[in-house]
């Protein structure tokens, strides 16, 4: 079997799709103060509030370290508030502040109109589609999925 050429491979393109969308994302992120992590964070606490640290590092994809110093940068600006577990004291839950609430939908705005300029020009079928394969992809690579 003939692969094709090393720009033609799915994996390839998916790498370049990742960065091309990274880098959008960023950009339009970067206008209301936020990082990709930050902006990680405010969507992981808008749907479940109280996780910790190390729950929001895995879902940011970001070691626990670097995950601590988001939150801190997010608490310096009053987005977000950590409080102590009611029952591991030592355990701190995150959750979002009014105004974290209010930058979290600036930059819902602006990643959604980031995701519709990536996704112009595809149908609705085309779209589920894509989202079917990657879901696949990711199902095929998962250990233990």
């Amino acid at each position: 079997m003939d692969l094709p050429d090393t720009t033609d491979r799915v994996g390839y393109l998916l790498k370049r799709a990742q960065g091309a969308l990274n880098g959008a994302m960023a950009a339009a992120l970067e206008a209301h103060g936020v990082t990709l992590s930050q902006y990680a964070v405010l969507v992981a606490l808008d749907e479940q509030p109280g996780l910790s640290n190390a729950d929001l590092a895995r879902r940011a994809f970001v070691t626990p370290q670097t995950m601590n110093q988001v939150l801190r940068e997010l608490e310096g600006r009053d987005l977000v508030v950590r409080r102590p577990h009611a029952v591991h004291g030592r355990v701190l839950q995150a959750s979002l502040t009014a105004d974290g609430e209010r930058v979290l939908g600036d930059c819902r705005a602006a990643a959604d109109a980031v995701e519709t300029r990536m996704l112009t020009g595809l149908s609705s079928a085309d779209r589920q589609r894509v989202a079917a394969a990657l879901r696949q992809f990711t199902e095929a690579l998962t250990p233990n999925a």
